[in-house]
């Protein structure tokens, strides 16, 4: 009950900040109230009135993930202010906000550059936007592709390289697939995941099988053996943590799971 009368108080306050001039609405006559009138709400997210006026209220009912985003644009509501109507509304986080957030901070370079380890920064659909020197030294420089030749799901279904052991091969692409899959049920993107989802059925026979399956992952972790010329096999165990602040974007890391390869690292990284 708390938390649908906190629902029903942060709504007002929301709508009441709103000017009818801010949503393209003129003012008209003298309204007793500042902000937004309910029914006027209700028609800029494509809901009822009645519909809403209950939702506002607090009366149980439940409005769609879709309703909401259209009640936030509506409301213009804050990143968190966003998560925050999802939590009381749906007991949930939202689905990732679309931001063009790809630009990686100058702090987050910064922590990457001071690391021993290979470091780089994606964004929700998996490109990669940022990388320190061991990432360049152990597995390729993104420097040389073009932004658009970045995406780390098109690079490890495509690349020869990776297809040289074929069960290892399928076993990767089933993982990533389900982790994929995981990440597109949560973007706001979905039209940038949908092309290139479509790309890889087209391209890669064992996405496509993997794709057909129920198998999803939660969780970005696994291990993976790099060879380095000059240097010899590396294997490294990755995990991925979310940016505070950025919320399309994740730091991933990648740990040496062995002596030999701490060893080989740290060679390179003092080279």
């Amino acid at each position: 009950m708390a938390q649908r009368e906190e629902l029903t108080r942060f709504l007002k306050s929301a709508r009441a900040r709103i000017s009818p001039e801010q949503v393209g609405l003129r003012s008209g006559e003298r309204r007793r109230a500042q902000g937004l009138r309910r029914e006027e709400v209700a028609t800029l997210s494509g809901m009822s009135v009645t519909w809403y006026t209950w939702f506002e209220q607090g009366r149980e009912v439940q409005l769609s993930a879709a309703m909401l985003e259209r009640l936030s644009a509506t409301l213009k509501l804050e990143t968190q202010e966003r998560e925050f109507l999802f939590a009381l509304a749906q007991h949930r986080p939202p689905p990732l906000a679309f931001s063009r957030d790809e630009v990686i901070r100058e702090s987050t370079q910064h922590l990457m550059d001071s690391l021993s380890l290979p470091a780089q920064v994606i964004t929700d659909d998996w490109t990669v936007i940022g990388w320190n020197r061991l990432v360049t030294r152990v597995f390729r420089d993104y420097a040389s592709l073009a932004p658009q030749d970045r995406n780390l799901l098109r690079i490890l279904l495509l690349n020869d390289r990776y297809k040289e052991d074929p069960e290892r091969y399928r076993c990767m692409v089933k993982r990533l697939t389900a982790r994929f899959k995981w990440d597109y049920s949560r973007t706001a993107r979905v039209e940038v995941f949908d092309e290139l989802i479509d790309e890889m059925l087209q391209q890669s026979p064992a996405f496509a099988e993997c794709w057909h399956e129920s198998d999803i992952v939660g969780h970005f972790e696994d291990i993976h053996t790099a060879n380095v010329a000059g240097v010899g096999r590396i294997t490294l165990r990755h995990t991925s943590y979310a940016i505070e602040e950025a919320p399309s974007q994740r730091l991933m890391l990648f740990a040496p799971v062995d002596e030999e390869s701490a060893h080989r690292l740290r060679d390179l990284a003092n080279a």
